[in-house]
């Protein structure tokens, strides 16, 4: 499923700390995809699972606690949600991809990068910071439990399949969650 990278397993911990351990793992490996020496292959998979996974943790856990506690608005969450679209998005370019080599493959891996680092970037600002401030440590290290059983169940399950995949792209645009 992911060979043998390492995509950690938490089962506990202040939410903001697992969610910037998984942004931190992201970054890396969108370094080893770029790395022509690399095993591309092996590295998109594991990069699959970890955004698919981490991404429905978040909506299923995160973001809907952080708004009851008013720590995001309901837009931030909903950006939060059409911005994991568009990384899904550029990740199923780069999953159905044939070649691993040469400029097209090159051009596939930037605009999932661009994606995805946007998207951290912004998360780590608007959603993250205010949740430090707004949401107490007790609350922040239940939310990482439930955060990390969500993305772990859904690790087990090989959500970074290409087939779930297009599942998820296909659901986000019958939902207008990509722009056309």
């Amino acid at each position: 499923m992911t060979d043998n990278h390492d995509l950690g397993r938490p089962t506990s911990g202040d939410v903001l700390d697992l969610i910037l351990d998984d942004h931190r793992r992201f970054e890396a490996l969108l370094r080893e995809l770029r790395d022509v020496t690399s095993d591309r292959d092996a590295v998109r998979r594991a990069f699959s699972a970890l955004h698919v996974a981490h991404a429905e943790a978040e909506e299923a856990e995160v973001y809907p606690t952080l708004r009851r506690k008013d720590a995001i608005s309901e837009h931030e969450a909903e950006h939060g949600e059409e911005e994991h679209a568009e990384g899904h998005e550029a990740l199923l370019k780069v999953l159905e991809a044939e070649e691993l080599e040469g400029d097209a493959f090159d051009d596939l891996v930037e605009e999932l990068a661009t994606a995805v680092n946007h998207h951290l970037t912004e998360e780590e600002l608007t959603i993250l910071n205010p949740a430090r401030e707004d949401v107490e440590e007790s609350v922040r290290e239940r939310l990482g439990a439930a955060f990390a059983k969500a993305r772990n169940e859904r690790l087990d399950a090989d959500c970074g399949s290409v087939d779930n995949v297009r599942a998820i792209v296909k659901q986000a645009e019958k939902e207008g969650l990509l722009d056309d």
